[in-house]
């Protein structure tokens, strides 16, 4: 269902900063960028150039931001101090919206894999006081990203049905990654339609689309290191139609492109969401 008159951080049609292409965009940000996303953890204390680029970006353009490190599912204690750079790290640069992966990457220290949290209650009873504990720290709330997974140790309950009770319980937001969707429908064979209806639109914060790696007829891998693909394209338009047009932001990670490549795929996010609101102007028109 649409969100009604809730005001989401950002709008529009966004792109993930990478230094591979902080430089281009510097002296002239294109208009096709809306808002952009980092990973704190790459910027936390950079200073030098690089921080100095960061920083002209982050006063022309909103940001958002999203992490790889919380371990929200770990069995490691929360990293409040980490957390709380975190949060300077927000305040300093008028950052949107904070999102993380719902999933763990370590014990001990931060690692960037992101592994399965298992479908359980305890598990859900687990995650949840410990997003309200960084929601408590960060003072706003964060948003969740559904996650792609490759297999599902001890599981007891579905992904959606596991994904609603976290979201619920801990009362955040959501981060709807769009090829997640496709990626898990394919690997674990579900329907990614149904699953997408099935998760409670009232709560997306914003979205991320991106490309994935065919390894085989039945397994996709997500890397965000290719072009989308038109069946996750098609996802998007259907997201749009049962929620209303909310944030979308390209991911690309490695095999980037020239920036105007990039942005090609940028623009078509925006056509695609004007598309939707068009439609939904002439609707209302006719109610």
């Amino acid at each position: 269902m649409p969100k009604g008159d809730y005001s989401y951080p950002v709008n529009g049609a966004g792109l993930g900063l990478r230094r591979a292409f902080i430089g281009p965009l510097t002296d002239q940000l294109p208009d096709t960028i809306d808002f952009m996303e980092v990973a704190p953890e790459n910027w936390i204390d950079i200073g030098g150039r690089y921080g100095h680029l960061f920083r002209r970006i982050t006063d022309q353009v909103p940001f958002v931001c999203h992490g790889l490190s919380l371990n929200i599912g770990g069995p490691a204690p929360l990293d409040e101090a980490f957390i709380k750079r975190v949060k300077q790290f927000i305040d300093d640069h008028s950052i949107r919206c904070y999102s993380e992966h719902l999933s763990y990457c370590g014990d001990d220290g931060h690692l960037y894999d992101l592994m399965p949290i298992p479908f359980t209650e305890q598990a859900v009873n687990y995650v949840s006081e410990r997003i309200l504990r960084v929601q408590d720290i960060i003072g706003r709330r964060i948003a969740m990203e559904n996650v792609s997974y490759y297999a599902a140790p001890g599981q007891e309950m579905s992904e959606i049905d596991f994904i609603n009770a976290v979201l619920e319980k801990a009362d955040c937001d959501l981060l709807v990654d769009i090829n997640n969707i496709h990626v898990n429908s394919i690997n674990h064979r579900y329907d990614a339609v149904e699953f997408l209806k099935a998760l409670p639109g009232e709560r997306i914060a914003y979205s991320h689309i991106a490309g994935h790696y065919v390894e085989a007829e039945d397994l996709r891998v997500d890397t965000h290191g290719a072009d989308v693909i038109d069946p996750v394209w098609q996802l998007l338009h259907i997201a749009y139609e049962h929620f209303g047009v909310f944030p979308t932001l390209l991911e690309r990670d490695f095999n980037i492109p020239p920036v105007p490549e990039l942005l090609t795929e940028v623009e078509q996010i925006a056509m695609i969401q004007s598309q939707h609101q068009g439609r939904a102007k002439e609707d209302a028109r006719h109610a």
